[in-house]
């Protein structure tokens, strides 16, 4: 898939405030610093298109670029900001939750992981959460470059393989570097797959 527009569209506090035309919707969303906003942007071939900062934990709303005038990529706040208040963190968990569980044009989440870390209790209870919902997901490794091809490879699927305690059937994985553009036609091409299967 060839991104050829990609335009912002609207900040949302809550999922019924999204877009009301029926676009299908990829929604992205990891811990706050994953490089999530670097992401985004890479694959959009656009260095400003999602707002990129040195603070984490900046993005507050339900963000919807439209690519290509067919679907909508969401920027969804990261989980887990130790920061944050304890009213502004439950707010956005039931921001997030919301959207997730009501939002009918939601048709994948990416899940992002800083490949450098091993398995993080907070995002491993949000992918199984994830998973007991019966929410269509996968996962994107990020941050590759920092490691080298052979350990980013290893450590992609030491995090896959400590799935298997509780998951039968693994979610598909992508291993990226927004520096180097690593995984972008992977991660296009598994949207593109989707969308023809709509």
């Amino acid at each position: 898939m060839e991104i050829k527009k990609a335009a912002f569209t609207l900040s949302a506090p809550r999922e019924s405030m999204c877009p009301k035309d029926n676009k299908p919707e990829f929604a992205f969303i990891g811990r706050s610093n994953v490089g999530k906003s670097s992401l985004i942007n890479m694959l959009c071939n656009n260095k400003k298109l999602a707002k990129t900062s040195a603070t984490p934990g900046k993005t507050l709303l339900i963000n919807h670029f439209i690519i290509n005038n067919e679907w909508y990529l969401v920027d969804l706040p990261g989980y887990g900001f130790a920061k944050r208040s304890k009213s502004v963190q439950q707010k956005l968990e039931q921001m997030i939750t919301g959207y997730i569980l009501q939002r009918e044009q939601l048709v994948n989440v990416f899940v992002l992981i800083d490949i450098r870390h091993e398995q993080q209790k907070i995002d491993r209870e949000f992918v199984d959460w994830l998973g007991e919902s019966s929410v269509p997901f996968s996962i994107i490794f990020t941050k590759a470059d920092k490691l080298g091809r052979v350990k980013a490879k290893e450590n992609a699927t030491k995090w896959m393989d400590a799935l298997k305690d509780r998951w039968e059937t693994l979610p598909p994985y992508f291993i990226t570097s927004s520096e180097k553009k690593t995984g972008r036609d992977e991660v296009l091409d598994y949207i593109d797959s989707i969308l023809k299967k709509l």
